[in-house]
């Protein structure tokens, strides 16, 4: 095989780590190839709680190092893609008779240091907390912690009347799996290439490279390639990569914690999100969710297999309806949830006691007896970049003259405009497109920022926009997710790509999906 068929890096997995990875490593100018078995971001990094942010409650973990790495990192993020990510309130009701269990580091020494609190949280410690989630980061964009008045504050009319006082703090929403799919286009226009419903179906060494075996699921064509390096970021399927795919002697693993998710219908009229505490130590939030829905999760349970498809259960949907009825006033019901999600976060498994005190910090381990390999070990999806940094720290030393640094700014495709213009961005697409209403120009400004006027192009009424499947999505608009965004089903466009999932019916998304077979066969 000649030189210039063997690639630098050969990447396994296409959720954010992966295509992270590829992005900075092909905009250092490496040659990158990356392979998904399903979808991008088909697993964990489109089944997230949807947020950039620090994490405050892994400070009662002392985890602090972590946190202010994520906390430096949230308004990185939002800048380099203000479209697919908004700065959000969260509101933490307090009474200070609420209980905790005590597993947690700060637990056990407010128990031997302050016994007589048994079990409760002093206000001075949750402002602490705040105080530190304030400054860990040096925040410049978003507003600080401040103090509401539950009983006059509109986002106390829905909180049980207990509650007379709240701390308001700031973090990050995001669009997880559109931030992977950027990612991959960004790196694909820096040259790397990117291949979906393909499997790695094995890796093995052969003198100085990586020869990856590959099986396309659609056509169950075989494939090749060749690579001086493999990147090993499968996620959930790490551990099985190093046992069964590259064969690689190594006692690292994982830990599989499922977090489910509940969808409802819109339970409060504000904008702002909600932090609740769990006398079991747990937390949850409860978040404005695609307008006319409310996101409410996580949960923290063990996962025994990765083939397994992780499914909010029975259990978790009644357990995250009753943490939320302790404090809404209005209780909700099996009723009230019109969709569930789960996905399975592959933390590493660092011998914790319990699935919510497992570290959320990742771990890069090289192995270089022959040609190298990373292997990529848990993370969060607000330091992906960070993430990507450190393994191209690892990953350099084997070529020789690569760039630093460079993704910290660096906006995303359709990124490219200020934290606050996204109104600006709205109105003018709804002047030079007038068939848009708001609610369709805010959609598409949110989900392709300036590349929604490239995506409209010449479109100069509806009619332009093609077939029209439900909930405004057009075959303009899925045209451009299957050329340009690697969507192959249905289940791609309106559950990964976007949300309109939750607004058409089994009939649309089937329609939707035979129209999208039909364009590809004529590919």
């Amino acid at each position: 095989m000649a030189e210039e068929d063997i690639v630098d890096l050969f990447i396994i997995g296409g959720g954010i780590n992966g295509a992270g990875i590829a992005r900075d490593a092909a905009g250092r100018g490496l040659s990158v190839s990356l392979a998904e078995m399903n979808d991008l971001a088909w697993a964990t990094s489109s089944a997230s709680t949807k947020l950039f942010h620090g994490g405050l409650r892994y400070l009662e973990y002392f985890e602090i190092g972590l946190v202010r790495k994520a906390l430096i990192e949230r308004e990185t993020l939002l800048r380099a893609m203000p479209h697919i990510s908004w700065p959000m309130r969260f509101v933490l009701p307090y009474h200070k008779d609420m209980r905790f269990e005590g597993e947690t580091p700060t637990s056990k020494l407010l128990s031997v240091f302050m016994p007589w609190l048994k079990g409760r949280r002093p206000a001075w410690l949750i402002r602490l907390g705040l105080f530190m989630y304030d400054n860990l980061g040096g925040r410049k964009i978003l507003p600080g912690t401040s103090k509401v008045d539950l009983t006059t504050d509109v986002v106390g009319q829905g909180i049980e009347d207990r509650f007379e006082l709240a701390y308001e703090y700031s973090d990050c929403w995001i669009e997880d799996a559109r931030l992977v799919v950027l990612n991959a286009r960004d790196a694909e226009a820096r040259g790397a290439e990117i291949m979906v419903r393909t499997k790695v179906v094995s890796a093995r060494r052969e003198d100085e490279h990586w020869v990856v075996d590959l099986e396309n699921s659609e056509t169950g064509e075989l494939s090749q390639r060749r690579a001086r390096m493999l990147v090993n970021a499968g996620g959930p399927w790490v551990e099985d990569v190093i046992r069964h795919v590259t064969h690689t002697n190594s006692s690292e693993g994982v830990r599989l914690v499922r977090g489910s998710h509940i969808v409802t219908k819109r339970l409060f009229k504000h904008d702002k999100a909600y932090f609740f505490q769990g006398e079991d130590g747990r937390i949850i939030f409860a978040i404005p969710y695609e307008t006319d829905f409310t996101l409410i999760g996580t949960t923290d349970a063990e996962h025994p297999d990765p083939s397994q498809e992780p499914v909010c259960t029975d259990e978790e949907r009644d357990y995250l309806i009753a943490f939320a009825n302790g404090y809404f006033k209005h209780d909700i019901t099996v009723d009230d949830v019109v969709w569930t999600y789960s996905g399975v976060r592959p933390l590493y498994d660092d011998g914790a006691k319990s699935a919510t005190a497992a570290t959320r910090d990742y771990v890069l381990s090289v192995y270089d007896d022959g040609p190298p390999l990373l292997n990529v070990f848990g993370g969060k999806i607000t330091t992906y970049r960070r993430l990507a940094e450190n393994a191209l720290a690892k990953i350099a030393p084997f070529f020789d003259g690569v760039p630093g640094n460079w993704t910290a700014g660096v906006a995303l495709p359709g990124g490219d405009f200020a934290v606050d213009q996204v109104q600006d961005l709205i109105d003018g697409l709804i002047v030079d497109y007038p068939y848009l209403d708001d609610v369709w120009a805010r959609r598409l400004v949110r989900a392709y920022g300036t590349d929604a006027r490239v995506m409209l192009g010449d479109a100069g009424a509806v009619s332009d926009m093609g077939k029209h499947f439900g909930a405004n999505l057009t075959a303009r608009e899925v045209r451009w997710m299957m050329g340009r965004e690697y969507a192959r089903r249905a289940d791609d466009v309106v559950w990964r790509r976007s949300k309109l999932g939750l607004r058409m019916s089994a009939d649309e998304i089937k329609l939707l999906d035979d129209w999208m077979q039909a364009e590809r066969e004529k590919t």
